[in-house]
């Protein structure tokens, strides 16, 4: 089905497993007892205006004495005994309906959630938080409506009409129940149509909203950055920007709300009137009893109550299956790398890693790699160096399967890496990016999350090999500190440290330093990558680097230049070619060599001015 032309009642349809759940008989029995109290709760509903009535039509002046002393007392108990069952059975059933309808929210929030962690890189690249998290959030509630008002109170309201209106032809005649229909229908109709045209304005109130939010979650995201080029003002006036649609939405949809309900409540007593005329002319005609009267108008009132409340109701389902289905349509969402039908785990090797003539384009029109070959044996290191936009980040991505190889192949330990579960490739390379991100949570999560089953020894150890044990200590809560929003309550050091110990936690065959060092300074960098040799000792290692002297120890140099291997070799051989990497080593040496004479020169300064300073505080004493 095209998941643009999919209907409401599709939408629909698409709860009915997770309320028919396979495998579970407790919660299908909880299903069928749900709807057996609903039938008991409408039924004895409809019973109470007759004991009401006949309670009436006793205490009346034609009713003999005797009978008033014991039939209107039977009756008021009866009453108040049907009211009871009322409440009692519908309470019993939300009570037993309610574990099925959580298990059936948390099932979906869950299938959701996995989904877009399985989604590809490529979605993720292109989504907008706040938005997708809006998105989500409305979809589960939305879920919750739409069973709260399907279950509890669109069907019980319907079955409701049917038996009044077959208890009022039964007990008098078809005219009555014609009235009844037709005044539901009307109100029915109207309510519907109405809400209908209203809900352009209800839209339009959550399209602004999910705006609003995402600019406020996009804007606090990157809140140094609007520190740095001082924008709140600016940030300030897009947001209310946002708010001042919403508000205007929002009144929209508050008047014609008012609109809404003096329309409902004209046809309700107009309807009313009718029945109750009627009725007056029945009983004035001996057709009928006074209890008779009260119980038509205890009826119609009864009934008209739940009908209130439909515009509400019906505006809250069509929004709720309208959030629900761009909900399921993040599920429906095609996975862009997916596993291949009953493909194996990765076989178990020390890591030997092979690319094949790979070519790889994010676009048709924009080729990144062109036919790229190497050899990567196991515990050895590849270094990859290269200008800007080479691709050499593009490799690392391929090789962790975020995309698949538009040509050639990949291959781990003599295994395609198209043909072995992602889940098995992926728990054997470890990475350390250049952007490291930590969780909100404490250091000891950030370091176990590389194995979250690992014991308090084993994350202390990593911290110790990855230089930051001692750091750690040194905190006032130690291994309990909280790193902050993105780690950046640590420096970009101590983030690197805590990146490499859940790398050295997780314990890869497969190692990717991604420019891991590229944004630290000299004697940071120096510290950094004492830890990271200690990583990479034993392992297959791919590193990718800006800095070219932070790959001097690789085993073997690759040099991309547009997408293609320009030159390879070691360190000592590739400057000997005075080729592509001779050049960018004489760059960055004399970058290097500037950088300290500077620095040197401004020391120096210092230095002077400091002397004269002094002098002249000497002489003036």
């Amino acid at each position: 089905m095209n998941i643009d032309n999919r209907t409401q009642w599709d939408t629909l349809k698409s709860l009915v497993p997770y309320l028919w759940p396979k495998g579970e008989p407790g919660l299908r029995l909880r299903v069928v007892l749900s709807l057996v109290f609903l039938v008991a709760a409408k039924a004895s509903n409809v019973l109470v205006p007759v004991m009401y009535a006949r309670a009436v039509d006793a205490l009346a002046p034609a009713s003999g004495g005797a009978a008033i002393a014991v039939i209107p007392i039977a009756l008021v108990i009866g009453y108040g005994i049907t009211r009871a069952m009322n409440s009692l059975f519908a309470e019993l059933r939300d009570a037993i309906f309610t574990k099925v309808q959580a298990r059936a929210t948390r099932q979906i929030a869950l299938q959701v959630f996995q989904h877009l962690h399985a989604l590809s890189l490529r979605f993720h690249l292109d989504r907008q938080t706040g938005g997708l998290s809006r998105l989500i959030e409305r979809g589960v509630r939305g879920i919750t409506f739409v069973l709260d008002f399907m279950l509890f109170n669109i069907l019980p309201t319907l079955l409701e009409i049917l038996m009044v209106s077959v208890i009022l032809w039964w007990m008098f005649d078809w005219s009555f129940t014609a009235v009844t229909l037709a005044t539901v229908a009307v109100y029915i109709t109207f309510t519907l149509l109405f809400t209908d045209w209203r809900l352009q304005f209800r839209r339009r109130m959550n399209e602004t909203d999910q705006q609003a939010n995402t600019r406020a979650i996009d804007s606090l995201l990157n809140y140094e950055t609007v520190k740095y080029f001082n924008n709140e003002k600016h940030e300030a006036r897009r947001y209310d920007a946002s708010l001042a649609r919403y508000e205007k939405a929002w009144s929209q949809s508050e008047v014609t709300l008012n609109g809404l309900n003096a329309g409902q409540q004209v046809i309700i007593a107009i309807g009313l009137s009718i029945i109750m005329l009627m009725a007056a002319y029945g009983v004035a005609a001996g057709r009928m009893s006074v209890g008779d009267f009260v119980l038509v108008n205890t009826y119609m009132i009864q009934m008209f109550i739940p009908l209130n409340f439909l515009g509400f109701v019906y505006r809250e389902m069509k929004q709720g299956l309208t959030d629900m289905e761009a909900m399921f349509r993040l599920m429906r969402e095609e996975r862009e790398v997916a596993d291949a039908p009953g493909a194996p785990a990765l076989p178990a090797g020390p890591g030997a890693l092979v690319f094949e003539d790979v070519r790889f384009a994010y676009r048709p029109d924009r080729q990144i790699l062109k036919g790229v070959s190497f050899t990567v044996p196991a515990g050895r290191m590849l270094a990859i160096v290269g200008p800007t936009g080479a691709g050499k980040s593009t490799i690392s991505r391929l090789l962790f399967r975020f995309y698949d190889v538009t040509g050639g192949r990949i291959i781990v330990d003599g295994a395609d890496i198209r043909e072995v579960t992602q889940d098995s490739l992926r728990q054997a390379i470890g990475v350390v990016p250049q952007d490291t991100v930590l969780f909100n949570d404490t250091i000891r999560y950030n370091i176990a999350y590389g194995r979250p089953d690992a014991s308090e020894e084993e994350v202390i150890e990593a911290a110790k090999l990855a230089q930051v044990h001692d750091f750690v200590l040194r905190l006032p809560d130690g291994y309990d500190t909280m790193v902050g929003e993105r780690g950046l309550k640590l420096s970009g050091g101590e983030k690197q440290r805590v990146a490499i110990a859940r790398t050295i936690l997780k314990n890869p065959r497969i190692l990717i330093l991604d420019e891991a060092t590229s944004a630290l300074d000299t004697r940071t960098e120096q510290d950094i990558q004492a830890a990271l040799r200690t990583v990479a000792r034993d392992r297959t290692s791919l590193v990718i680097a800006h800095r070219l002297s932070t790959v001097v120890e690789a085993d073997e140099i690759l040099v991309l230049n547009d997408g293609q291997v320009a030159e390879r070799g070691n360190h000592g051989a590739l400057i000997a070619a005075n080729g592509l990497y001779a050049e960018m080593w004489r760059r960055q040496s004399e970058a290097i060599e500037a950088a300290e004479a500077a620095a040197a020169a401004q020391a120096a300064a210092g230095f002077e001015r400091g002397i004269s300073a002094r002098m002249a505080g000497e002489g003036a004493t």
